[in-house]
């Protein structure tokens, strides 16, 4: 008569065994939203499923009778590929490419439709987590990923010629510039490079010239030499005028130097 309440004490102790404490609650919901959530999921131009990687958790639609290929980046070496349901999924590895930037596949085959597991493979690059399951019919049969860093690079080097074609300091490209400039005079301190973007000038001179052994500038407006606003940085004389005719001159006396620029045409 006794025992009845004892027992139920004990399946009340384990059931409340078998609860979630607050921050366990909060992690399996930040996985779960991580897992479930749509992402970017787009086509590659041969006919690949292109997951973002790391942004969600890629769910892999399978079907029994059919293979889905998981292509990994070329030249990444996987380490392990560990499966939840080892049973009913298998992953067979397949490569492609030449050697020195093959690429890893893992072909997987679900034994029947409905099921649902998880993998997780690691490689020398990164480790990637994959939910897997199988439907009766519909299966993706090619999946890749895009990888942010690849993205990042390619930006920089789209950055780096589009930096490449823009002339220093004048913030344009090289092909909207006016380089119709004549220099004549001879000095060690003589501009390299003179262009006009219709607003300003920008007269380069080489790296060895000093702050202090800068020249002077005279623009030339009918007979009289008058001074115009300007800026020197580094080796980059920056002119709030587009000049026609100017003077450089450095020193004075028997030792001063003289260039003068004209605009041709």
């Amino acid at each position: 008569m006794c025992m009845a309440p004892l027992l139920l004490a004990a399946g009340s102790g384990i059931a409340a065994g078998q609860g979630l404490s607050a921050n366990e609650t909060r992690g399996t919901s930040l996985s779960t939203q991580w897992q479930q959530s749509a992402g970017v999921v787009t086509r590659g131009p041969d006919g690949k499923v292109v997951f973002l990687f790391g942004q969600v958790q890629p769910s892999v639609v399978c079907s029994p009778l059919q293979v889905c290929d998981i292509e990994l980046q070329p030249g990444e070496i996987v380490r392990d590929v560990l499966l939840g349901d080892t049973v009913r999924w298998k992953v067979e590895p397949a490569t492609s490419g030449a050697p020195g930037g093959q690429a890893v596949h893992l072909i997987v085959k679900p034994a029947e439709a409905g099921l649902v597991t998880s993998m997780v493979i690691t490689t020398s690059r990164r480790t990637y987590h994959i939910q897997l399951k199988s439907h009766r019919s519909q299966y993706m049969a090619r999946v890749g990923f895009e990888y942010p860093e690849d993205v990042n690079a390619r930006l920089a080097e789209i950055n780096a010629r589009m930096e490449a074609s823009i002339v220093p300091g004048a913030g344009v490209a090289a092909d909207q510039l006016d380089f119709n400039f004549s220099v004549s005079g001879s000095t060690r301190w003589k501009p390299t490079r003179i262009y006009s973007d219709g607003t300003k000038t920008y007269i380069q001179f080489p790296r060895s010239l000093s702050g202090q052994d800068a020249p002077v500038l005279f623009v030339v407006s009918g007979r009289e030499n008058r001074i115009v606003n300007y800026r020197l940085n580094g080796t980059m004389m920056v002119v709030d005028y587009h000049i026609d005719h100017a003077i450089l001159v450095s020193g004075v006396g028997r030792s001063q130097e003289k260039i003068v620029i004209r605009r041709r045409g």
